[in-house]
């Protein structure tokens, strides 16, 4: 019987792959971040460009009217837009990752996907339940925050089941999360920040760093 020490290098590599593939979410695609992020700044655009009619009505204005937000149609076209770019942007998460499934000669539906999608959604579940309670209690002010740092916490949860990079992403969510938090008036441009430009740099650095210049590398993720 092979000890550990006699077993040649090349097969403890192997063994290691095999067991991260069994173990973990492998399909998931840089581009679909790239993806998510440029849905997230066209939202923030439609929000900033349409809903706010070019800045003429100041978001802190809007925030900070808490006595007439029902009373205004703004609020709900702040929710059809983010319900618009959630959907585009999980469309993009499946057909991205899907595509690379392929490609690599993975199944894109495993039990790692299953525990991804659960251990993700409790967080987003649960934030965006929570987002509903401010929006109806008129804690407008707080909602780009809420939703930063429970999407944070998604992606936290879930970072253990996939690429490491998805679990920095989360925690650089939580941080913008908190300055959107304190600075309120600033809340749309840390939200574009956070779901926006954060997932396309993110989605980058993937995508180069597993798909273009790397075959599923995964020395860095374990």
């Amino acid at each position: 019987m092979k000890t550990k020490a006699s077993i040649p290098n090349e097969d403890l590599k192997a063994i290691r792959e095999i067991m991260e593939r069994s173990s973990r979410f492998l399909s998931l695609s840089g581009l679909s971040g790239i993806f998510a992020g440029l849905c997230a700044l066209a939202g923030a655009a439609i929000a900033w460009f349409l809903i706010l009619d070019f800045g003429q009505v100041e978001y802190n204005e809007f925030i900070e009217d808490k006595a007439g937000i029902f009373n205004s149609d703004l609020w709900l076209y702040f929710v059809l837009d983010a319900i618009i770019i959630l959907i585009f942007a999980a469309l993009g998460v499946v057909y991205f990752s899907q595509r690379k499934a392929r490609k690599s000669g993975l199944k894109f539906w495993t039990d790692s996907t299953r525990r991804l999608l659960i251990h993700l959604m409790i967080p987003l579940v649960s934030g965006g339940v929570f987002t509903l309670i401010l929006l109806f209690n008129n804690y407008i002010d707080l909602i780009a925050s809420a939703m930063l740092i429970f999407y944070g916490l998604s992606l936290v949860n879930a970072g253990k089941f996939t690429f490491g990079e998805i679990h920095y992403l989360g925690l650089t969510e939580i941080v913008l999360g908190i300055l959107a938090g304190v600075f309120v008036r600033h809340g749309l441009l840390i939200w574009a920040t956070g779901f926006g430009v954060m997932h396309i740099v993110y989605g980058t650095v993937m995508y180069y760093r597993y798909e273009k210049y790397g075959d599923n590398k995964l020395e860095g993720n374990l």
